[in-house]
């Protein structure tokens, strides 16, 4: 048996790891034997789902099978643009990128052109992390805080060429904090399971819990809002999806929550949220889109432009060029028990 990790476009229905891998995005099996529900699932020995999921995130094509949190349910984040001389570039980036707190780092066609997503416990470490930086650095970067997000969903089906999703009637719902008492569980979580027979017993253990307690407070997570998903965090440029872009909106206050949802509403836009505008930066919502090449990438903007009549707004498209660094965030990284 051989696991797929060629262009999603290469993979067959009938590739049975590669529908696992796609396949368990969301809604990884919370049960005291995930594997052994897997394979029953797809037909492959639970050697042969477990080898898979060992050789994945041995290969980088899998980050980790964990959860993704809302952003309101704890911890801090920031989203932070520097304008770098393109010879100063790869020191600054460097640096950017052994900050524990960065989980993303880009370079990114524009002026301000690295880009990356500061994490901490709160708000105050974050802006602590963040002036340590600009000190390193020499150079001051731009702060973008979420404002309100429209759709944050990379779980994506990647057997297309440009990242798709079924419009989804997203609300703007409030979701709960984390209790301080779940919040070791919460980066265990983070972190992702142990590819064991029973990975929730181990969480169990090291939190004085049961494994069904485990089990039953992501389910709550999931069902609250909390978490958003719980599953297989795929590398899409591992997987063929090596163009991405972000465009930036310039729109007026009251047409913020209309341009916002309507992105949303678009199956190619993985990512759709308002940020705070900055000294020199005058754009407040944003979107990505996600494909295998930079002409699919494109036309789906032009499409987003034409369709949503967003031509005659300020904006700017910014495909990225160089990763430097990714990673899940860990904005729970200080709780007890890690």
């Amino acid at each position: 048996m051989t696991t797929s990790t060629n262009l999603p476009m290469d993979c067959q229905a009938a590739d049975r790891p590669f529908e696992m891998l796609n396949g368990e995005q969301r809604d990884f099996p919370l049960v005291a034997r995930p594997f052994a529900l897997l394979s029953e699932r797809y037909g492959l020995s639970i050697e042969e789902v477990m080898s898979c999921y060992c050789d994945w995130l041995d290969k980088g094509v899998m980050s980790r099978v964990g959860g993704v949190f809302h952003q309101a349910a704890g911890g801090a984040s920031l989203l932070a643009a520097m304008a770098v001389p393109p010879h100063d570039l790869d020191r600054v980036a460097d640096i950017v990128s052994q900050s524990p707190g960065v989980n993303h780092n880009y370079e990114r066609e524009h002026v301000y052109n690295l880009w990356f997503v500061m994490t901490g416990q709160d708000a105050a470490t974050v802006e602590a992390e963040m002036q340590a930086l600009d000190a390193q650095t020499g150079y001051q970067a731009l702060r973008l805080p979420m404002v309100r997000p429209y759709r944050i969903d990379l779980a994506f089906d990647l057997k297309e060429k440009a990242a798709s999703h079924k419009p989804s009637n997203l609300s703007l719902q409030q979701v709960p904090a984390i209790a301080p008492a779940d919040r070791a569980l919460a980066a265990l979580v983070e972190g992702g399971i142990a590819i064991v027979e029973r990975p929730y017993d181990l969480w169990a253990k090291q939190l004085g819990w049961t494994s069904d307690q485990v089990c039953q407070k992501i389910q709550e997570w999931l069902a609250t809002g909390v978490l958003r998903r719980f599953g297989n965090v795929v590398r899409h440029h591992e997987l063929g999806f090596g163009c991405n872009a972000m465009t930036v909106f310039d729109v007026p206050q009251a047409r913020v929550d209309e341009v916002g949802l309507a992105l949303a509403q678009v199956p190619q836009v993985t990512l759709a949220y308002q940020r705070a505008r900055a000294p020199g930066w005058n754009y407040n919502v944003y979107c990505m889109v996600h494909g295998t090449n930079r002409e699919d990438v494109q036309a789906v903007i032009d499409q987003i432009l034409h369709t949503l009549r967003l031509d005659d707004l300020p904006h700017a498209v910014l495909f990225s060029l160089r990763r430097f660094k990714q990673t899940g965030a860990r904005r729970y990284r200080d709780a007890a028990h890690i």
